[in-house]
């Protein structure tokens, strides 16, 4: 067994048992490790400390339960392991900046700390050759467009951070939908966009979202972006629904990219990202990612 099978074998004991107490004595022996040796395999990997990473997981899933059941706030965190209102209170506000009672009376989409495939780091696959993991189907070809694409839409500057909080993100793509209809010439058809570039805003990147059109056009409410020609490396991938592909599989498919595929392939991409949605209702499952090469 590889030593990354050893930690992932605990990532998956984690996940169906948030609810038991865990100690990191038990967890070794699910790894068949030494204590010692698990601690420090499990932090280089997941990029978290072993007991950090199982706050965060629970956390992840009360966020469902407080909006979906009328439990107590304490029942619902010691549904998750939770010993304690004040632990299971302080623990929340720590990850995303308000209690649970807050959350409850006025939520907010969150951003979560997702449940890592050590699988996909250790496995390359070749252009046009499907790639199965957990949750996710996924493609990389390479494309060349030869004319450019034109967006209209709106952008933030957003936090860089790989830690739990707010989705400003999902709020910028509800305040797009919102005003979508009042943007001039949208090309039938067309593909939503969104788009990772660099902010001047130090710890933070620029994202831009948007509806692609015939072609820019001034409207003071909106922003304009332009796709570029030249040759792409193209990343398509699927999951089982619209959720899981904007959260958990794109999540898997971007760090796929940038820490295993491009690098093991001595690639060098332009410093955007571009994310091309096919479709954005509940029944979407499909949606590329373009990164053009230099």
């Amino acid at each position: 067994m590889e030593s990354w099978e050893s930690i992932q074998k605990t990532l998956d004991y984690i996940e169906e048992n948030l609810s038991e107490k865990m100690e990191i004595g038990n967890l070794a022996k699910v790894a068949c490790l030494s204590p010692f040796y698990y601690q420090r395999l499990f932090s280089r990997l997941v990029g978290k400390p072993v007991m950090e990473y199982i706050k965060l997981r629970r956390l992840a899933h009360t966020t469902n339960f407080l909006l979906s059941s009328d439990s107590k706030i304490i029942d619902i965190g010691m549904t998750v392991g939770f010993e304690s209102h004040e632990t299971f209170t302080r623990s929340f506000k720590g990850a995303y900046g308000f209690t649970p009672e807050a959350f409850r009376k006025g939520p907010r989409p969150l951003t979560h700390f997702l449940k890592p495939d050590l699988s996909m780091k250790y496995t390359l696959i070749q252009e046009d050759v499907p790639l199965v993991a957990n949750g996710i189907i996924l493609e990389v070809s390479q494309k060349n467009l030869e004319n450019p694409r034109f967006f209209q839409g709106l952008s933030i500057d957003t936090p860089f951070s790989n830690n739990p909080g707010v989705d400003y993100l999902a709020e910028l793509w509800h305040s797009f939908h919102m005003k979508k209809s009042t943007i001039k010439d949208l090309k039938k058809d067309g593909n939503e966009i969104g788009v990772g570039t660099h902010s001047e805003k130090e710890g933070h990147i620029n994202y831009f979202v948007g509806a692609e059109v015939n072609k820019t056009n001034c409207q003071s409410e909106f922003i304009s972006w332009s796709m570029p020609s030249g040759d792409y490396v193209v990343c398509s991938f699927e999951a089982e629904n619209f959720h899981l592909l904007t959260t958990n599989a794109l999540d898997k498919a971007v760090q796929y990219m940038y820490s295993t595929w491009l690098p093991k392939n001595k690639l060098t991409t332009d410093a955007f990202m571009a994310e091309l949605y096919f479709d954005t209702n509940e029944d979407a499952v499909y949606m590329e990612i373009w990164l053009k090469l230099v």
